[in-house]
This record gives C-alpha cells, sequence and structure tokens, in this order.
C-alpha cells in the first residue's frame, strides 16, 4: 500500500517562505506526479521544459505569465532551459509572493550554481527521494526493487528489473549529456560497475582511475557528478575531536538498492541472498533509509581507525554523537569490540545494532538491537 509522500508537508511549508521552490531529485522519481496532486494547488500552470512547445511559450516569460499572475507556474525539467533563472528573479522581485513559482529539475552542479547565483533568496530547495520505509510497507520488496515508483510498483520482479535497466540505460546514454557531464557514456558505465561491486567500500580513486584507465580527477569527477545528480550516496569520515589515526577517505554508495541489483544482474531476493554483495546491499540500504527519513535533522558520518576500530553510521547533531549504528544481516547480534571503542572515541551516547530481528531487545546498558522500523520509530 502507499501512502502520501513524506515530502508534501515539508513543500507546502516551503510553498509558504519562498517565492519560489525547487525540488530536486533522479528523473522518474515521482516528482511530476507529487506538484500535479497538490490538492493545495488546484490554480496552477504546468509546462514541460522538455517539449518544444512547452518552451517556445517561454520565449517571452513575462508575456506568458502575465494572464496567469495569480496562479502556481510549475515549470517541469527545469535543466532543459536554465537560462530562464534571471529572468525569474526579476518576475519574483516585482511580485514577491510566497508559493508562485515551483521548479523541478534533474540536479546538476552547473543548474544548482545558476539558480543558485541568479534565485538566492529567493528559492528554496527539498529534495524528493526514492520511496522509503514510511511510504511503503513492503521492506523486502523496497529493498529488492527499490525505491523508484515504476520499479517498486511492477507487476513481477522480471519486470522491475527490465525497467530499471531501461533507467540506468537511457541515463548513461542520454541524461548525462543533458546533466552536462560530457564524457564517453560507456566509461561512466565501467565506473557504475565498479562501484558496484565495491559497494560501500572506502573511495580509493587510485584504483578506479588505474582499471578505467582515466586520470584521478577524471574518476572523482564522475563521483561528485553523480553524487550531485541523486545517484551515489558519499558519506564522509568522522574525525572531530579524536587524537587516534583515523581512515579519512569517504565511503561510495549507490544510492537506490534496486540499481544497485540491477547493474549486478540480480532479479529476485533468492539471487541477492546467495551473493557476497548480501551485507553490503543491506548495509547501504539502510543507512539510505536512515538519512531519506531523518533528513535534515542529523548530520551523517561512519568511523574507523587504522587501528580497527568502526561503526557504519553516525548520526550528529549539533556537535554531539547522539547514536552509533552498526548493520549486520544476522538475526542473532552481538556487540562488535569494535563497534564498542567506538562509541567510546566519538562519546556517542546510544548505540544500536541494525539487524534482522522481529522485537529489539537491550544488548548492553545504552546498546540496544533493533530491527529497521523500529529504529525509524525511535528517530521520529
Amino acid at each position: 500500500m502507499l501512502k502520501q509522500r513524506n515530502i508534501v508537508s515539508e513543500l507546502e511549508e516551503y510553498m509558504k517562505i519562498f517565492p519560489a521552490v525547487g525540488i530536486l531529485g533522479p528523473r522518474q522519481v515521482g516528482k511530476t506526479t507529487l506538484v500535479k496532486n497538490l490538492s493545495s494547488s488546484s490554480d496552477k500552470i504546468y509546462l514541460d521544459l522538455e517539449k518544444a512547445s512547452d518552451r517556445a511559450k517561454l520565449n517571452d516569460v513575462e508575456l506568458f505569465l502575465k494572464p496567469h499572475h495569480d496562479k502556481l507556474i510549475i515549470l517541469d525539467e527545469i535543466q532543459m532551459m536554465p537560462e530562464i533563472f534571471q529572468e525569474l528573479r526579476s518576475i519574483i522581485d516585482e511580485d514577491r509572493r510566497n508559493g508562485k513559482f515551483i521548479l523541478l529539475g534533474s540536479a546538476s552542479p552547473e543548474l544548482i550554481r545558476k539558480s543558485s547565483d541568479s534565485l538566492a533568496g529567493r528559492i528554496g530547495y527539498i529534495e524528493l527521494s526514492p520511496f522509503h520505509l514510511k511510504e511503503v510497507d513492503d521492506e523486502e520488496n523496497l529493498w529488492l526493487r527499490g525505491g523508484f515508483p515504476l520499479s517498486y510498483l511492477a507487476k513481477t520482479d522480471n519486470r522491475s528489473l527490465i525497467w530499471r535497466s531501461n533507467f540506468i540505460k537511457t541515463y548513461l546514454e542520454r541524461d548525462l549529456a543533458i546533466l552536462g557531464l560530457d564524457t564517453d557514456y560507456k566509461l561512466v558505465e565501467k565506473f557504475l560497475l565498479m562501484l558496484a561491486n565495491a559497494q560501500g567500500s572506502i573511495w580509493n580513486a587510485d584504483n578506479f582511475a588505474r582499471s578505467l584507465g582515466i586520470t584521478r580527477p577524471t574518476v572523482n569527477k564522475y563521483l561528485r557528478f553523480l553524487e550531485a545528480a541523486f545517484l551515489l550516496r558519499v558519506i564522509q569520515p568522522y574525525h572531530f575531536n579524536i587524537k587516534k589515526r583515523l581512515v579519512k577517505s569517504p565511503k561510495a554508495f549507490i544510492r537506490d538498492t534496486g540499481i544497485l541489483h540491477s547493474l549486478l544482474d540480480l532479479e529476485s531476493y533468492e539471487e541477492l541472498n546467495s551473493q557476497i554483495i548480501l551485507g553490503a546491499s543491506w548495509e547501504s540500504f539502510v543507512i539510505e533509509q536512515i538519512i531519506n527519513i531523518s533528513g535534515k535533522k542529523y548530520q551523517y558520518y561512519y568511523y574507523r581507525t587504522h587501528q580497527g576500530a568502526e561503526c557504519d553510521l553516525l548520526l550528529v547533531k549539533k556537535g554531539r554523537v547522539e547514536y552509533a549504528i552498526e548493520i549486520k544481516n544476522t538475526t542473532k547480534p552481538k556487540i562488535p569490540k569494535g563497534f564498542k571503542i567506538s562509541m567510546e572515541d566519538t562519546k556517542a551516547k546510544k548505540g544500536v545494532i541494525i539487524c534482522r530481528i522481529e522485537n529489539g531487545y537491550d544488548l548492553s546498558e545504552n546498546i540496544k538491537a533493533l530491527n529497521l522500523q523500529e529504529l525509524i520509530e525511535h528517530l521520529d
């Protein structure tokens, strides 16, 4: 069963604060459906800037908008017409009503830079992620297929996999260039396959550069670009007030586990369950659910020392580590020694082992074993 997208209340609040609201996220994540179904905005004009006919309507932006000055204007695929930001600035300054524009786009560094330069103080950005566990009921299906609506809702696992394979193909062959990454898409495909096979590993640009036959700056550029386009999650290491020798490189994940499994050609849960990637897939799924649902409540890090102490995820608020989280694909969790040390090092307030149990219980005075749904309830 589908529930209301979590972003709706945040979007409505932003529309009371900013003249323009930007909703960013990867293609096919549900941005268009979301805004078309806004119950609070029945009087609206929608333009899809992928259509030449809709772009032509904005050849003279002021002339087009004049008869619609009291309506909500929704501009979809805004990256197709980035030059419009400067004109929107003048229009907004003449009429500072909040909630006048909603701009939808698949982010790229260039898009964000242009809009930020032109609409500073006039636009607020929110991210629409794929479905997460507060929006759907089937955790196993969400893990296997990922949260892109057409993948999650497919009638069969095979149809879901076919959709994801075509999504990746279109993204590489078409969307990369539109978003501003001018490169050989086959190289980026190999880059993604390498990332999939090293899911959640410490980022090593030299290894990627050597394997792909390109330079270190180029692979770092790919990493930054795909992170900005919401396909990758990069988790930085925690290093504040720690005197030990720490691992200082980030970790890199493919954010949507459905995309991860498609890259690895894993169609069913049975296939996934027999693969060595299982643990890394579960870890990245849990991390993405926590970050998507908790959003801006926390800052997110991992922790690892050269002596072996480590923690999969730290949730930090106002400079304090509120939660240290270890993620295990097991029904019989134990407290790793390295996890206890990481809690001591970071002065973490609470420790949690996320595992595949039905009901949580205490493992020690300040460390609990919880399933993922229980942790989400704790973080609410």
